[in-house]
């Protein structure tokens, strides 16, 4: 078998590249692109985009390489200008969406790169984009299009045990919960567990990512804070489908949600600092500020951007690996998706960027899982690839209460009587992320019944999240509601 090209940044250097990113651009796409070709080979290949780039500069695979040694535009500092009328976007369940929420895409849509856009019914106010936002662009990367916790995810596990399990063996199922994860703002493990994703070469090309890199190995497998959780509960699948490929019955399912912890918030900062000073928006509009994918500070967020979303996913793999091995049993079926991330997609005949900052890909028969709440329904769906919302679906329920109101409105006694109703039993969470806090995630889903099919159910029954331990509540048999 012949050996795989392997190629370092002196190697590079030595044929007259410059120092920075590009280096890390050329040995990404060398390595992938040009893998069975000896290094000598690689090497005629850069030497000749180093020489004439101008040539290069539309090539599908070294083009990006090109673009980076073209000089580079002056720009005169003056404030941008935000088109009079803003690009026509469709609106998914308006009578669920805040104002604040459309007033953010308004503005988005007026952007001088923006080509398409969408809002999903579970939207809501958020920081550039709105949450449930979806904007295609035209060569541009807007750092807070994507949002702060790049690659933020969702995962099923569905295994060929009888959920009953769930409530005969509940103490068990619960110390695996609390075993096989951490959870926590700045929280990180004592011992780091192993994944190619550290191995990745930008921790060493790109200073940023290399000053994260101890940080990202001690918080691999770990899921953060907010409405982040790790979940057991019961799938139903009642149809046969071709796509999910899992005989309709019921089976235990593991669910968690979670992002790319301190390595992608720091990304996330860092770039979006860079990209409102090098371009001013107006007003409220500066946290929609880009850069443009043939710029240093584009690919680099773009490099920097999957390889958050890479991690994301290996923190989940992590996490589900190591209940697997408790539990005995392989998965019959994993279902996944990001859901604040950027996406090179095809739309209406022309490649732009798809920025879905909290909304699923739902191009035609893609999989994935939008969760409801502590005690309401996930629904595993498949996608329509409808054009007119970008491919893209809501990414929860939403909320319908700030995290202060929900303190302040939600009482204990209130969350204890839901929990019970639904018999959810809850290891940690606070009165912030109680199901109250949602939109009705059954309204949510009838607002996009032509965007995705759903092909099966999660209802929640023992659910792990951060939060101090509140008090042990008890149902009316004694057995307790939430856990210590």
């Amino acid at each position: 078998m012949a050996k795989k090209l392997s190629i370092r940044g002196k190697d590079i250097r030595s044929i007259g590249y410059p120092e920075g990113p590009v280096i890390a651009v050329a040995i990404t796409t060398m390595e992938k692109h040009y893998k069975h070709h000896s290094l000598d080979n690689a090497l005629q290949v850069l030497k000749e985009v180093r020489e004439s780039p101008a040539t290069f500069a539309e090539d599908e695979v070294l083009g990006n390489i090109a673009k980076m040694l073209l000089p580079k535009p002056q720009l005169d500092g003056a404030e941008i200008s935000l088109n009079k009328e803003g690009i026509p976007f469709n609106v998914f369940g308006r009578e669920f969406i805040e104002e604040g929420a459309m007033h953010q895409m308004y503005q988005a849509s007026k952007l001088p790169i923006s080509v398409a856009g969408a809002l999903m019914p579970d939207a809501h106010h958020g920081y550039g984009l709105p949450i449930g936002g979806v904007l295609a662009t035209e060569n541009a990367i807007i750092p807070y299009g994507v949002g702060v916790d790049i690659g933020c995810r969702m995962c099923l596990s569905i295994f060929d045990i009888d959920p009953k399990d769930l409530e005969t063996r509940e103490q068990y199922f619960t110390r695996e919960l609390n075993e096989a994860t951490l959870f926590g703002g700045g929280k990180e493990f004592r011992y780091s567990s192993d994944h190619e994703v550290l191995e990745n070469p930008l921790f060493n090309q790109l200073p940023l990512l290399k000053s994260l890199h101890g940080r990202a190995i001690k918080q691999l497998g770990s899921s953060g804070s907010g409405n982040h959780f790790v979940e057991f509960g019961l799938v139903t699948i009642k149809d046969q489908d071709d796509v999910l490929g899992v005989p309709p019955g019921n089976y235990l399912g593991l669910l968690s949600h979670s992002g790319s912890r301190a390595l992608g918030a720091n990304i996330a900062q860092h770039y979006t600092k860079l990209a409102k000073s090098k371009r001013r928006l107006p007003g409220e509009a500066g946290n929609l500020a880009w850069f443009l994918l043939s710029e240093e500070e584009g690919w680099e967020y773009w490099l920097s951007m999957n390889l958050a979303g890479d991690y994301a996913s290996a923190c989940h793999h992590v996490i589900h690996a190591k209940i697997a091995k408790q539990l005995g049993r392989k998965p019959l079926k994993m279902v996944e998706n990001h859901h604040n991330f950027a996406w090179k997609e095809m739309h209406e005949g022309k490649e732009v960027i798809v920025h879905r900052k909290g909304a699923t890909p739902a191009g035609k028969d893609v999989l994935g899982i939008i969760p409801g709440s502590m005690t309401a329904p996930g629904f595993i769906v498949k996608g329509k690839g409808e054009d007119a919302s970008i491919n893209s679906a809501s990414h929860g329920a939403g909320r319908q209460m700030s995290r202060t109101q929900a303190l302040s409105k939600i009482t204990h006694n209130a969350l204890k009587n839901e929990l019970e109703k639904h018999n959810v039993k809850l290891i940690g969470g606070g009165l912030d992320e109680a199901p109250f806090a949602y939109k009705d995630i059954h309204q949510v889903m009838g607002a996009q019944q032509h965007l995705v099919d759903t092909v099966g159910l999660f209802y929640p029954r023992i659910v792990k999240m951060d939060g101090g331990t509140p008090k042990l509540w008890r149902n009316k048999k004694g057995e307790p509601l939430l856990g210590e």
